[in-house]
């Protein structure tokens, strides 16, 4: 299997879990309290929501076109 691949794999599994905890963030009281008061998240449950998306979202492409090996 190609080193991008598994790169591929890595960060897709990293970003869904960035993703997991940005909604985890999203549900605790604090959060909602400043979202009823702002209109928006905080920025570091934005950061976990966008981040975790595109890295997932890079993974996921990663894991899918990676050029094949050389050997097989």
């Amino acid at each position: 299997m190609p080193v991008s691949r598994i790169v591929g794999i890595v960060l897709l599994i990293v970003g869904l879990v960035l993703v997991f905890f940005g909604f985890q963030a999203t549900e605790t009281i604090g959060e909602e309290l400043h979202e009823t008061v702002t209109g928006r998240f905080t920025d570091t449950t934005m950061w976990y929501l966008i981040g975790g998306g595109a890295m997932a979202l890079l993974g996921l492409l990663l894991a899918i076109f990676a050029p094949k090996s050389p050997r097989g």
